[in-house]
């Protein structure tokens, strides 16, 4: 079975058919998927979906493009979302999506530090794994997570350098891959992506957004995870069903709350 450590399930774009993509999904080997919110008013819409499917497992943080409407008191709601008491609420994975963004234009960084600094601070306080956002900043999400040390957690979708990612694991993290290596064209990743211990791999599918190859754009679904995980063995030269439970194996010991019963 697969582990799609970074699904944004609880989004607009399945408001229509959620419960038959995750039904897809189950049907395909997905065992579990990790849903992310992206800021205080999402938090909702992902308990709802992880309330309605066993196989959902929620994080709550603020996305480094979220904090232009964030306030203080977003980060108060944060740490009372984290620290619910069991059973009122299906208990938080990690912390995120939370990180630095530098691809798009006129954000603002301060701001996105800001905001980055003080969720990694709930993160230590409250002994929790956290969903790094990372895009066109890896070393400045580095330079942070040396200075505010937390459990570990994933880096998701990263795109970084073998240094990098030596970096990451030394720090506890795992590194998440996904559609965008199955892009003939992304010959870098696809190369790192081959290369790297494999015990610092975990898959993910960031659904909707970064549609595999063979989707041409269109909306991705936890369900094409199988398919990634074949690129991604074959890359790597190994069998399909080892890749998936190894990754599974990683995705475990990085969110241990996978392990508990639902």
């Amino acid at each position: 079975m697969l582990i799609d450590t970074h699904c944004h399930l609880a989004a607009d774009e399945f408001a229509g058919d959620r419960k038959a993509v995750a039904a897809e999904a189950r049907a395909a080997g997905v065992s579990a998927i990790v849903v992310p919110a992206i800021d205080v008013a999402s938090f909702d819409a992902v308990n709802d979906c992880c309330s309605s499917h066993v196989a959902c497992f929620p994080a709550y943080g603020i996305h480094p493009l979220s904090v232009r409407q964030a306030s203080p008191a977003d980060l108060d709601a944060l740490r009372q979302w984290l620290a619910a008491t069991p059973g009122k609420r299906r208990p938080a994975l990690a912390v995120g999506e939370i990180g630095l963004d530098l691809f798009v234009a006129g954000a603002d960084f301060a701001r996105q530090e800001h905001f980055f600094v003080e969720q990694l601070k709930i993160a230590r306080e409250l002994d929790l794994p956290v969903l790094l956002h990372i895009r066109r900043a890896i070393d400045q999400v580095l330079a942070q997570l040396r200075r505010i040390r937390v459990r570990g957690g994933i880096a998701h979708a990263f795109n970084g350098s073998s240094q990098q990612a030596a970096e990451f694991v030394k720090l506890g993290f795992k590194l998440g891959f996904g559609g965008a290596l199955t892009h003939s064209g992304a010959t870098r990743l696809r190369r790192l992506a081959a290369t790297l211990p494999l015990t610092s791999i975990v898959l993910e599918t960031d659904a909707p957004d970064m549609p595999p190859a063979w989707l041409a754009g269109g909306r991705n679904t936890p369900a094409q995870l199988p398919r990634i995980n074949a690129v991604l063995a074959e890359l790597r030269a190994t069998a399909a069903d080892d890749l998936a439970e190894a990754t599974s194996a990683n995705a475990r010991a990085v969110l241990p709350e996978l392990l508990s019963p639902v």
